[in-house]
């Protein structure tokens, strides 16, 4: 959905979707009559400004949207593309969107460039790799998967004859005076042809856009090495008289159709790999995709038929039996069960449903059959929601990854200067003969085992692994950034209740004062609180009509942040709250239960004072049980060496009694929601890496705050949208898996640039032959170049996927 910045004005979704494909900039009116018209009805440019005849007031514009993105490149930021293909920075095959995110035209985006999208297959304009679909197309569906396999096959096919006709001479096979010289040479040539022309194109394609846009790449080292070993074969095949005699071996002109033709064989060998590898990183969004049905039972008056999942609306009634999964989100409307959402929420035990109650799309019925009403359909349901916050974040960038990209800006520039230098050095000190020829294959050699690749990939693998991984544990994780900040953190803080406790307070006590009777006190509190959303005044609420009170009317209902309520019933003005707020109201005999608010706060529950025309009217007191493993959350967040401090609103004695209860050391009672927000503050100004877990709307200043907001998926949708992680169970144990989990990422992060830059660092040197004095043998052949290249990804890729196993 699009959402007008000047007036907040939605674009329904037909609309967005044309706006989307247009490219059209769509303007809506800044002030009152909200009409909207497009660029064409507009006199003027898209930039300016212009005025609404209907109203005169300044229309801005809404935004301009390219076509939408399906496909992007998880190494290169900013690269999407709405087609399949390759990387234009990297080469990398694009990643696909998740297809519940997006609906209508399949899009393609790079894996190692997330901006690179289009709406067809191709490559990334930036690396060069395949764009990959956003859809998670099932293996056989994956065209690009299959094409790139039916080139390798080939290629081996005609690698292996080429590269057993070079060979054999040399182990002692006399192959060549068997054919002839002539026929010998040009079996290869023919064989060679279509493996580096046809099966190998894609890589000189890549290649030559590369340079044409100036992202130099893996592709442009392939193209380079490979074309030039292959095109001076042809050369000393065809015009054996031009090519010069430091390049001839007892006369005859040497090729390098074998060199040319096996290390396209292995390149596309490690693009195989590579591909398979990286779709199994997407394996969480698959799984997650797979928990929704494809279709569902629809009953329209009283007759029963099966549809889409995708063709559901709001207010549809659908039954559900036995075993089958819930399509969407919604309500039971007839009938009972129990249904197993565990794999929403982790919680092993079947939950009890009944007209009412709300049911999650994706989780499983279990026992009896029901009607229910769809109350989310489509992108809104919860499933949809969490595939689309993985989805997002694992195509996100950690700041970690700015390392390699600076290292990678350099890298092929310098490989080819380093190749560059290798020639010459070989063709000029001439260390072996033929010079030419040794300092063509050295340089081919140097420019085939760089690997920009693995240094590329070593962040956004893990990255997509890992946010895969937390969310197969209910621990949903919004970007890259988040997860690099989270294992910095040093400092947790948490909010008391529906953080620590369970969030379902219940009314415990209620003490009059006279005139007034239990009754009376309980009645117009309930009515007032009935107007707040607090979970504390839901109990109160609750209370008053378990007791079978009439809740009356409220006028002038005020809500006073972090103090309490007020209103007017039946002309009585009415106050609920803290102590301090009644105090500061004048409030007339408001020492007369301070003994019994003592007593009860002592015990851990929160007391709330009541006041009418100004007068104590008495007490209520609400506890909020502590949740069965929070304790054990709080003592393995102190065993991973964390600093706990508890925020609460609530005085200090519950305050200290849950903390006691806890073991927590420190904590501050009576803090207002802006306190908490200031209390983030302090500590990130003293040095500390705080994050703040809460779940109500008065905690989203204090997640926004923090360095990294942890939500409670039980919470509010304000705090979620305010938190970079969100507990999906909304138990205090997923921040230890959470930073459990940040901890291992980046420690694969780390040993993957590690490995990426060694493996350059070392192999580059060897294969320009800086260790030819000390032995002749310490030379890297080009094609053992190649294999190391190809298995160098391959190798980071599988390093990330042991995040899939790891114990959180």
């Amino acid at each position: 959905m699009a959402i007008d910045p000047i007036c907040g004005m939605t674009v329904d979704e037909s609309t967005a979707l044309n706006f989307q494909q247009g490219g059209e900039v769509f303007y809506f009116c800044s002030e009152s009559c909200r009409r909207k018209f497009t660029q064409s009805e507009c006199p003027i440019e898209p930039v300016l400004h212009t005025i609404h005849s209907c109203c005169q007031h300044e229309s801005k514009p809404l935004l301009q949207v390219r076509p939408v993105a399906r496909f992007f490149c998880p190494m290169c930021a900013g690269v999407e593309s709405d087609q399949p293909g390759n990387c234009p920075k990297c080469g990398m095959a694009l990643e696909p969107v998740p297809s519940s995110l997006i609906r209508g035209r399949t899009f393609y985006t790079c894996p190692m460039h997330p901006d690179v999208e289009q709406d067809h297959p191709g490559h990334c304009p930036i690396c060069g790799m395949d764009l990959e679909p956003k859809t998670f197309a099932s293996e056989e569906e994956d065209a690009q998967l299959v094409n790139m396999t039916f080139r390798f096959r080939l290629a081996l096919l005609l690698s292996l004859p080429v590269f057993l006709l070079a060979m054999l001479p040399m182990t002692g096979a006399p192959v060549n005076r068997w054919l002839g010289h002539t026929i010998h040479i040009w079996l290869q040539l023919v064989l060679s042809t279509p493996v580096v022309l046809w099966a190998g194109w894609p890589f000189f394609v890549r290649g030559g856009k590369s340079v044409i846009s100036w992202n130099l790449n893996m592709f442009t080292l392939i193209a380079m090495g490979t074309g030039a070993a292959y095109l001076y074969s042809v050369m000393a095949t065809l015009f054996p008289a031009l090519i010069p005699d430091d390049f001839k071996h007892g006369g005859v002109a040497e090729v390098y159709f074998e060199a040319a033709s096996v290390i396209i064989t292995l390149v596309l060998l490690g693009q195989v790999l590579e591909m398979r590898a990286r779709r199994r990183t997407s394996c969480a969004i698959r799984e997650l995709m797979s928990l929704a049905p494809p279709t569902a039972h629809i009953v329209v008056q009283g007759v029963e038929r099966d549809v889409e999942v995708s063709s559901l609306k709001k207010g549809d009634i659908l039954r559900v039996r036995p075993g089958e999964k819930i399509p969407v989100d919604g309500s039971l409307t007839e009938g009972k069960s129990s249904v197993d959402e565990s794999m929403i929420t982790g919680e092993p035990l079947a939950v009890t449903k009944k007209p009412g109650d709300e049911v999650i799309g994706g989780t499983v019925n279990q026992t009896g059959s029901f009607l229910m009403k769809a109350m989310e359909v489509g992108n809104q349901t919860v499933l949809a929601r969490i595939v689309e916050i993985v989805a997002n974040a694992q195509r996100s960038r950690a700041p970690i990854q700015k390392v390699a990209d600076t290292v990678a800006g350099y890298f092929v520039p310098a490989v080819i200067l380093t190749a560059i230098v290798t020639f010459l050095a070989w063709a000029v000190l001439q260390p072996a003969q033929p010079a030419l020829a040794w300092a063509l294959v050295n340089s081919v050699a140097v420019l085939i085992i760089a690997c920009p690749c693995a240094l590329g990939l070593a962040t956004p693998m893990s990255i997509m692994v890992g946010v895969g991984r937390g969310a197969k544990e209910g621990v949903l994780i919004k970007d890259a950034e988040v997860l690099e900040t989270l294992e910095k953190v040093d400092t947790v803080v948490i909010d008391k209740t529906g953080t620590l406790t369970a969030g379902r307070p219940e009314l415990t006590e209620y003490l009059a004062t006279d005139p007034f009777t239990e009754a009376d006190l309980l009645q117009l509190a309930g009515a007032v609180e009935m107007q707040s959303e607090h979970p504390l005044a839901r109990a109160i609420v609750e209370g008053a009509r378990k007791q079978g009170l009439t809740l009356h009317d409220v006028q002038d209902f005020d809500s006073i942040t972090g103090g309490g309520v007020s209103g007017t019933i039946d002309g009585k003005s009415v106050i609920i709250g803290k102590r301090d707020l009644l105090e500061s109201r004048n409030t007339t005999n408001l020492y007369a239960l301070d003994k019994q608010a003592e007593n009860l706060q002592i015990q851990g529950r929160t007391v709330m004072f009541v006041a009418v025309d100004g007068q104590m009217a008495g007490l209520i007191a609400v506890s909020d049980p502590i949740k069965e493993t929070t304790a054990q959350a709080v003592l393995q967040l102190q065993e991973l060496g964390l600093r706990i401090i508890m925020l609460t609103g609530d005085n200090e004695r519950t305050a200290r009694s849950v903390a006691g209860k806890l073991g927590i050391d420190k904590f501050e009672a009576g803090v207002k929601p802006e306190d908490k927000h200031e209390r983030i503050r302090s500590l990130k100004t003293e040095g500390r890496t705080v994050a703040m877990a809460g779940d109500g709307i008065n905690d989203a200043p204090a997640l926004a705050e923090a360095d990294v907001g942890i939500a409670m998926g039980t919470g509010t949708d304000v705090a979620i949208e305010s938190s970079g992680v969100t507990l999906v169970k909304g138990d205090l144990r997923g921040i230890v898996k959470a930073v459990r989990l940040s901890r291992l990422t980046m420690q694969n992060i780390r040993q993957n640039l590690f490995f990426a830059l060694i493996y350059n660092a070392l192999g580059i040197p060897i294969a320009a032959g800086v260790l030819y004095p000390v032995s002749e043998h310490l030379l890297l052949n080009p094609m053992l170049a190649a294999t190391a290249m190809s298995f160098s990804s391959v190798s980071v890729i599988a390093n990330a996927l042991r995040l899939r196993s790891i114990k959180l």
